[in-house]
């Protein structure tokens, strides 16, 4: 009888530790950071805000993971022994996807929110230093501690997050940002509501404002 062909598992969100070592459960759900903010951030910052902003940074992340690919596939650099003992390492090792899209992401938001986003965040950049760096950072650990990864293939990951990262955010806020106006009033910028906001100081003002301003206003009224 012919040897069956080799199974495949999607892998989303399938993470293994050690049973009873609860550091590493915590690490496995800190290494579904880059699942969560895909799924629960970007996903739902279309459907409610689509910004343009916004929309360019996840467009910058898939090109990001989209590099990283094309490296490993080029690389073919092998995962750590301890990843064979997992079971889920079909893939190759270098550089880390997760911690490329994690320092992506770190690095193009503290620039979106230091020089875009307005005052009011400008005033909350701890938030930045205290939630999304740590963030970043354990994620490298984690897939080290998890055996994914070696040393080597976090670090290599997190320095090309650090400057596709910053690269695209210089090219869309130099080069794409002057066409956000044209987008927003192109047929699909017309038909989806996308928008930019990042010339306005501080956004939350301005649509408590207009939201007020429109309850007042006789065409938002509702009919009897």
């Amino acid at each position: 009888m012919a040897n069956p062909v080799p199974l495949k598992a999607v892998t989303l969100t399938h993470v293994r530790y050690q049973r009873g070592d609860q550091l590493g459960h915590f690490l496995a759900w800190i290494s579904l950071v880059p699942v969560f903010i895909s799924l629960g951030g970007f996903v739902s910052h279309f459907i409610f805000r689509r910004e343009l902003q916004g929309m360019f940074f996840a467009l910058g992340l898939l090109i990001s993971q989209f590099v990283n690919e094309l490296i490993k596939t080029s690389v073919q650099q092998a995962r750590p022994e301890t990843c064979a003992l997992l079971e889920m390492c079909d893939s190759h090792g270098w550089p880390s996807s997760h911690s490329q899209y994690m320092f992506f992401f770190a690095v193009y938001f503290t620039l979106l929110t230091h020089y875009k986003i307005g005052a009011l965040f400008r005033k909350q950049m701890w938030i930045v230093g205290l939630v999304v760096w740590p963030l970043a950072v354990l994620t490298m650990y984690s897939r080290v501690y998890l055996g994914y990864h070696t040393v080597a293939q976090v670090f290599a990951g997190a320095a090309l997050g650090v400057v596709l990262g910053g690269g695209w955010f210089w090219f869309v806020n130099n080069f794409l940002w002057c066409h956000f106006p044209a987008i927003e009033e192109s047929v699909f910028g017309r038909f989806f509501y996308v928008k930019d906001t990042s010339h306005i100081p501080n956004v939350l003002r301005f649509e408590y404002d207009n939201a007020r301003a429109a309850r007042k206003h006789v065409s938002y009224k509702r009919s009897e």
